[in-house]
């Protein structure tokens, strides 16, 4: 059996971790997971990353690659070897096959139809496991993922870009552009990571957005585009109804809304999502969620206006933040701001943010941070099955 020092293993563990984020984006709903096979010599003999969903995964191309020379060896993978028939054969009965004597894994994967049951398989068929080298990393790297399987919505990260004020615009609603040429290129490259972009129709109706990823100025993936619209404001011709590089478009909306209205922007491609309304009459934002879970959306990126972060702040639905703050001062009471609406009296009352970091990026400083504990501080529950 190949010795592997701890040393040793986590960095190949951190290559592994580095394979899986070739594919950020662009796998969902499955997880990103990296694959390296060592052979019996303790030699790199594959590697191998998931790509896309209904594509191989990660353990199958690397040990394709390595072929012959994965019996006796080791594989290092950042997640658990899925057991179950999915879009593609199971992983597990494939390692088993190839002759691999050991696997070192991040962590479990949150799954039910996988989730210890791959491992049990490997050990079962003689091939020793460990588990927990970098496993923070690991779900980290999917927290998506895992918080989906954990509470069945999806990850809503809320991304405002603001004057030194907080203000998103001027009082005529003038918002292009608060912040600079880099800054939006990495919010385009945010939104490509994402299943999903959200936000109010009042955005809709003064900024007219077109609500795509665009990294670099190239087309980037397909997203749903959400909007909140309780009374289906919504015009025909807003760019958000617009086909465009395969996304598609749901508009939230109420019992409220007129038929007439919601025939209208039907026949534009988009899909109505009639909901249950709160005690302002406006979209339920829980029972949306749950809705849109249930469809598979596990990440998505909410950019407002003020309102509509403050009402997914105030409900307690916002997972994490990242505010782009921009060198430059309003200074007008009637600008719109970043968040609105949470009217808390006591300073002790106001959300607060959790593991805090701060970049700068052109002549703009980038705040992130989570309105809750992150789930991969929780990282013992999937790193010693």
């Amino acid at each position: 059996m190949i010795h592997l020092s701890a040393a040793r293993k986590s960095e190949l563990m951190a290559e592994a971790l580095s394979l899986a984020g070739r594919a950020e984006g662009m796998t969902s709903p499955n997880p990103l997971v990296g694959a390296i096979v060592l052979d019996a010599d303790g030699e790199i003999a594959g590697r191998g990353w998931h790509k896309k969903a209904g594509e191989p995964h990660a353990e199958v191309l690397a040990l394709q690659k390595a072929g012959a020379r994965a019996r006796g060896g080791v594989l290092v993978v950042t997640l658990e070897p899925c057991s179950h028939q999915g879009r593609t054969p199971p992983c597990a009965p494939f390692v088993v096959d190839a002759g691999i004597a050991r696997v070192v894994a991040a962590v479990s994967d949150p799954n039910p139809q996988v989730s210890g049951q791959g491992f049990a398989h490997l050990r079962a068929n003689g091939v020793e496991v460990e588990i927990g080298v970098k496993a923070e990393e690991a779900v980290r790297q999917n927290e998506a993922y895992f918080h989906w399987w954990r509470y069945g919505r999806p990850f809503l990260t809320l991304k405002a870009a603001a004057s030194l004020d907080g203000k998103i615009a001027t009082r005529s609603g003038q918002s292009r552009w608060i912040t600079g040429v880099a800054a939006r290129n990495a919010g385009h490259r945010f939104r490509n990571t994402v299943d999903a972009i959200l936000v109010g129709v009042e955005t809709v109706l003064k900024d007219d957005p077109l609500l795509t990823a665009r990294p670099g100025g190239d087309a980037g993936k397909p997203l749903v585009r959400i909007v909140l619209d309780s009374r289906l404001r919504t015009p025909s011709q807003a760019r958000v109804l617009a086909p465009c590089q395969g996304s598609s478009t749901i508009v939230a909306t109420t019992g409220a809304a007129p038929l007439d209205k919601e025939e209208a922007l039907r026949e534009t491609g988009a899909e109505i999502i009639r909901g249950e309304a709160d005690p302002q009459g406006r979209v339920s934002l829980a029972p949306l969620l749950e809705s849109l879970g249930s469809r598979g959306v596990r990440h998505i990126l909410v950019e407002g206006g003020g309102r509509v972060h403050g009402s997914f702040i105030r409900e307690g639905l916002a997972d994490r933040l990242l505010y782009f703050l921009a060198p430059l001062v309003v200074g007008d009471h009637e600008a719109p701001d970043a968040v609105s609406g949470l009217d808390e009296e006591e300073l002790q009352s106001l959300p607060g943010l959790f593991n805090v970091t701060h970049e700068v990026i052109g002549a703009d400083l980038l705040i992130q941070g989570y309105f809750k504990r992150p789930i991969w501080e929780d990282v013992e529950e999937w790193a010693g099955v």
